[in-house]
């Protein structure tokens, strides 16, 4: 069974940044719903269930501190942390005046934003588990354990080598979505080489072998890119 997702509600109004910020975190198993101001991000909280808030504090129709007044009078616990290219003391008081649990200056690292995140969930009570990447992924009627390096269909199981599993992984977290090649070759290979490219090629075809029980998967060349990892209905 796949572990549930921690779900984020993401305002930023700077596009190019906030679409950073949400692939950068779904890579991490975060579900993130990315939103480019408060009016908007009030109507996604009010749809949906959120485990956190990253809020931008300078945006267009509603500024971060309103929305997070209005979030504030409807849910005291859900953990808030604010996004800011301001640093005054002013609004750092006014920010933690609302209830925000922690508060990051622009420009940031993933790394430290990442370091936050996990540090407001666990003083939130968000289970260990549910933070970080995920290990175990539903592929159509196959599933994939990282970690045990094994794929299952219908109780058949197929054990993985090393390099078979780091792939899959990441085809797998970027489900949908194109994985680069020069980004596989590095995780995966540690060398960007015309060889390893060859033999990345072989191993693609080794997991296409594997998953061809179930016609709704494929695993798609991108030409020029990469490839993609969908599974159709």
């Amino acid at each position: 069974m796949t572990k549930q997702a921690i779900r984020v509600l993401l305002l930023e109004d700077d596009a190019n940044l906030g679409l950073v910020l949400q692939e950068h975190l779904q890579m991490q198993g975060f579900e993130v719903t990315l939103c480019v101001n408060g009016v908007e991000g009030l109507e996604a909280y009010s749809r949906d269930r959120f485990d956190l808030c990253l809020v931008d504090v300078m945006m267009p129709k509603k500024d971060g501190f309103s929305f997070a007044r209005e979030v504030r009078a409807r849910d005291a616990e859900i953990p808030l942390i604010f996004l800011t290219a301001k640093s005054l003391k002013e609004d750092k008081v006014e920010g933690f005046r609302i209830g925000c649990d922690d508060y990051i200056t622009k420009p940031f690292s993933v790394e430290e934003l990442l370091l936050r995140i996990s540090a407001v969930l666990r003083r939130a009570g968000t289970a260990d588990d549910r933070i970080g990447p995920p290990t175990m992924f539903e592929i159509g009627s196959y599933t994939f354990d990282y970690t045990r390096q094994l794929l299952v269909r219908e109780g058949h199981e197929v054990r993985l080598t090393s390099r078979e599993a780091e792939l899959l992984n990441l085809l797998c977290r970027h489900m949908n979505r194109t994985l680069e090649r020069d980004q596989a070759l590095r995780e995966v290979w540690a060398d960007e080489s015309y060889f390893s490219g060859r033999s990345m090629d072989v191993f693609i075809s080794k997991l296409r072998k594997y998953l061809k029980e179930d016609e709704r998967i494929e695993i798609l060349s991108v030409r020029g890119r990469g490839f993609r990892l969908v599974v159709g209905s």
